[in-house]
Parts: C-alpha cells; sequence; structure tokens
C-alpha cells in the first residue's frame, strides 16, 4: 500500500485475511507506522525494494471491535479534532485548525467512560498497538511492533498508562467520536479492544528487517 497512515489498515486488512505478506510504502502526510517499521520516509521509491528482499517480520495489529488499526484509536479532544478537521477540510488549512482547536476548548468535559468496569476521569484516552515513547527526543514513537501488547492511556486518570491483551471502552452516550489511526470514525459503545500478536506479516527492504 502506498499512502499514510488512514489507508494502510484497509489493505493490511485483506493481506492478513488471505495470510499474504504486506508492503508499506510511505506516500502519505506523517507516515508513523513506516518510520515504527524503521523505513526512511523521505524515500517511498527505496521502500520497494522489499518485494525482492525477501525479509519478513510478523508484527502485532490490534482490534477495535472488528476494525483493523495498526497505529492506535485516540477518543476524547484529538478525535474531536480531527472530526472538527475533516468537516472543514475544504476551507483553508490554517482556518481549519484554528477553528477545530477553538471548538476543544469550548469543550473540555471529562469524557464519562468506564474502562473494564471502572469510571475514568479524563479527557484523552489513546489505545495504542504495542508502547508509545514519553520522552524526548523520541516523543511519540514506537520502538517494537511485537511486543503483544496494547497501551492504554489516559491522561489525569489513575492509573494514567494500562497495559494488557484487551479493554473494553463503555460511554452513557452509546457512542463514542473516535480518530483510527487518525482518520474520524464513530464507535458503538462497549466497545472491545484487543492485540492479535504478530498477526500481519509484512516485507521490508534489507536493512529494515531486523
Amino acid at each position: 500500500m502506498a499512502g499514510g497512515d488512514g489507508s494502510l489498515a484497509l489493505v493490511a486488512q485483506v493481506a492478513l485475511e488471505r495470510d499474504a505478506a504486506f508492503v508499506c510504502v510511505p506516500f502519505g502526510t506523517r507516515n508513523h507506522f513506516a518510520r515504527d517499521l524503521g523505513l526512511d520516509r523521505d524515500d517511498p521509491i527505496g521502500a520497494l525494494r522489499a518485494f525482492a528482499a525477501d525479509a519478513e517480520r510478523r508484527i502485532d495489529v490490534g482490534r477495535a471491535d472488528e476494525r483493523l488499526f495498526l497505529n492506535n484509536v485516540s477518543l476524547g479532544l484529538y478525535a474531536r479534532l480531527v472530526h472538527r478537521r475533516e468537516a472543514h477540510r475544504r476551507r483553508r488549512q490554517a482556518f481549519a485548525r484554528v477553528r477545530a482547536w477553538a471548538i476543544l476548548l469550548k469543550h473540555r468535559q471529562p469524557l464519562g467512560i468506564t474502562i473494564d468496569g471502572e469510571a475514568v476521569e479524563t479527557q484523552l484516552v489513546l489505545v495504542a498497538n504495542n508502547a508509545y515513547e514519553l520522552e524526548l527526543p523520541s516523543l511519540g514513537e514506537r520502538t517494537r511492533l511485537d511486543e503483544g501488547m496494547l497501551h492504554l492511556y489516559a491522561p489525569g486518570a489513575e492509573p494514567s498508562e494500562r497495559v494488557g491483551e484487551r479493554f473494553v471502552v463503555d460511554a452513557a452516550a452509546g457512542r463514542l467520536e473516535a480518530a483510527v489511526d487518525g482518520e474520524p470514525d464513530v464507535l458503538e459503545t462497549p466497545v472491545e479492544f484487543r492485540v492479535e500478536p504478530r498477526a500481519l506479516r509484512v516485507l521490508v527492504p534489507p536493512a529494515e528487517s531486523g
């Protein structure tokens, strides 16, 4: 798949269903998955060497109910930002970003959710496929894609980070705005998040095979 983070999971799902190897060619805006896979995000042509290298890795995938994600699913503030930005995407980009942030500043209430039956007060939940680095200079990066664990981050909650193979998030509203690998979606609750360890076969260029 030549594209960005929001497009990759669609093709990865098909590859997984057929037990076929998946190749990522970074051709999007941020290409977070390609970075965490070890690819040079500025060299999409170089990524094509994966087809001839026969260097294969097996990596984890996450599920939000049945929807596959490769990076993360966010709920709350960031998800609202993504939804508002998408709603105004036909306008000038700078204006769309300012308008989205202005809307967020007016809606800073806690999500009103439970995690595995426990009420949690937070404005943001991030469910990540493998752990994210939380310190500079590697903030937001993943050093592993085959840990076999989800990491749930909920700033302001106690605990603020949970690690497990499965989480259930529920909301009284019956649905939550979400950003799945950066793409807007609405998830019906309760939603079950789970990890499928080493489920996806990925071909990479020789330098990234480790």
